[in-house]
């Protein structure tokens, strides 16, 4: 049995959409979604997402990699990439919960300049004294997140950029780890970070595969367990995430998208979009807008 087949994936616990919102990144209470499943999260993980967990009041149990611990205290837990976890809360538990896509993770580690380690291993971090610092950091996030102001992306960027500097200045170096299923992950994750540089040119499953060392069919295999679809499908999904987000965030006209997006023409950049959405990329900048003035 594989470990996608024991461990559901998910992108957000329940969820099976590919990516569910228009973000980089996804904001919500603990309340929101625990409260549907009798606040209890069941053990999962997520192929590409990193998530940070933040306990503002009560109490919770939290699974990371089969260990238990207990936490009464304000924390920000990490969840990194892979990793298999799960919590239960008190009822009426506060706090939020933050997830990263790749491509933010990457963005930010551009800006600091070199890998976040403190996103790549579980860890539990008490707030103390910086607990009023880093609700004000969380309530303020999914504020903006729910909302529609000016310079809204750049403001939850600056906000989120605050809390991974926080983070970073409480992290110890990463010590290395082992194992068969580690060395999976670390293949996965060295596959994210290929893509992220290089999805807009359309290379094949092989050129991949190749760089990292493996056989496609081993990579397709891997990402089939980890990922839970096929390494083609990763890269396409990662084409039309930034597809939706030049749509919505940008003026380029849909021959321009398409270029930009490595396409040979709008044509078939037309046709990719609406494979995978069910709709044009014209129909989907008229639906967006449509909300936004309605908003």
């Amino acid at each position: 049995m594989s470990l996608s087949q024991s461990i559901p994936v998910f992108k957000l616990y329940g969820e099976n959409l590919n990516w569910p919102t228009r973000d980089l990144l996804h904001c919500e209470s603990i309340h929101s979604r625990s409260s549907l499943y009798e606040w209890h999260i069941r053990v999962h993980q997520h192929a590409d997402l990193v998530q940070l967990l933040y306990l503002h009041k009560g109490q919770a149990e939290i699974e990371i990699e089969g260990s238990v611990h207990h936490v009464k205290q304000a924390c920000l837990q990490v969840v990194p990439a892979l990793c298999v976890h799960g919590f239960r809360f008190s009822p009426g538990t506060q706090g939020y919960s933050l997830s990263f896509s790749a491509p933010l993770v990457t963005q930010f580690e551009q800006q600091f300049g070199r890998p976040l380690q403190v996103l790549s291993r579980a860890a539990c971090f008490p707030v103390n004294a910086s607990r009023g610092q880093i609700n004000t950091l969380f309530r303020t996030l999914q504020s903006e997140y729910e909302g529609d102001g000016e310079a809204r992306d750049m403001m939850m960027h600056s906000l989120t950029g605050a809390l991974l500097v926080w983070l970073n200045r409480q992290s110890a170096p990463v010590p290395a780890a082992g194992g068969r299923v580690e060395r999976k992950r670390a293949v996965i994750r060295t596959f994210n970070k290929l893509l992220e540089r290089h999805y807009r040119e359309h290379l094949p499953v092989s050129h991949y595969a190749s760089v990292i060392g493996l056989s496609s069919v081993h990579l397709n295999n891997l990402c089939q367990e980890l990922h839970g679809q096929s390494a083609l499908n990763v890269i396409n999904q990662r084409l039309l995430l930034e597809a939706k987000r030049s749509l919505h965030y940008t003026s380029m006209t849909i021959s321009q998208i398409s270029d930009y997006l490595g396409f040979s023409d709008a044509t078939y950049f037309s046709r990719f979009f609406r494979r995978y959405t069910g709709t044009t990329p014209k129909a989907f900048r008229r639906d967006v807008e449509r909300i936004i003035v309605h908003f």
